[in-house]
Order: structure tokens, then sequence, then C-alpha cells
């Protein structure tokens, strides 16, 4: 039997999957995953390799990040916007619209032996005065507080 192998993109994949059949979507599922195809985002998304797949995007080489300079902080932040923008599923905001509801997580530091947790969800409009900005801010509640557990480490390293 001659073998093919046949190579699509994950937004493709999900395409085909929603139309597809109940035994190509057995296929599909046994070659990616259920969890892959899931219309509930947070299902999707669980690792930053997760967020790149599902934007399409390569993810980030952090060994020549370094040798060019730069910090761990810094590359942090950059995978803290591609999970939020994956999370966020591609909505950006207008920092400058102040009726738009943006959430974003928020940490405690204490004297406990984790020393840092994730603490609540809260949502701000942006105004000279807000602790928040618009890069890190999540188009809801449930994703401002899945983000703050489930990325509790990357986000550790950012802040502190």
């Amino acid at each position: 039997m001659n073998e093919k192998t046949f190579t699509i993109n994950p937004q493709e994949a999900r395409q085909i999957y929603a139309g597809a059949s109940d035994k190509v979507k057995s296929l599909l599922e046994k070659k990616a995953g259920k969890d892959f195809f899931s219309s509930k985002v947070t299902d999707r998304i669980k690792t930053y390799e997760d967020a790149c797949v599902e934007l399409g995007e390569k993810p980030i080489n952090e060994d020549e990040l370094l040798q060019a300079g730069f910090t761990k902080d810094e590359i942090t932040y950059r995978k803290l916007k591609t999970i939020t923008k994956a999370l966020n599923e591609g909505r950006e905001f207008d920092i400058y619209d102040s009726d738009v509801r943006r959430w974003y997580p928020w940490f405690e530091c204490n004297d406990s032996p984790s020393g840092f947790a994730f603490y609540d969800s809260n949502c701000g409009r942006s105004t000279a005065d807000a602790g928040s900005g618009s890069r890190l801010c999540y188009k809801s509640e449930e994703l401002a507080n899945y983000s703050g557990k489930q990325f509790l480490d990357l986000w550790r390293e950012f802040i502190q």
C-alpha cells in the first residue's frame, strides 16, 4: 500500500472537523486529541505552545533572544501577549475606548511558602489612573481567571 502523509494547519483541521461525519471526527480526534477540536478556547489553550498553534505562529526561540540581549521577563511578556491574543480569540482592545470592559488577572505576593498566587480578576476602564493596560487584558472574567491560574508561572516570571 502506498501511504501518503498530509499536513493541514490547525484552523483548516477545525473547519474540516466542524462539518465532518462522526467517522471522520473520530479519526481526527485520534490524531490530534478531542480537546484540540473543542469549541471552548480554554480547552484548547493549556500551554504557550497551544497558543502558538491556535494563532498559526511559530514559538519564539528563547535561546536566540537571550543571546540577543533580551531579558527573561521580556521573553515572558511576549509569551503572555501570545497567550492573551489566543485566549481572546484574536480580539484586540482599543486602550482609548473607555466603554469596553477589560479583565485582567490580579496577583498577591505574600510571605507564604508559595510567595506568589493568583488572587482574583478585576475589570478596569483605561484611564490615566487605571491599573491596567490593554495588551494583557481579557474579554471576560472567566478568561482572566483562567489565565491567572493556568499560566501562573509565566505571570510570576513577568511580574517579579
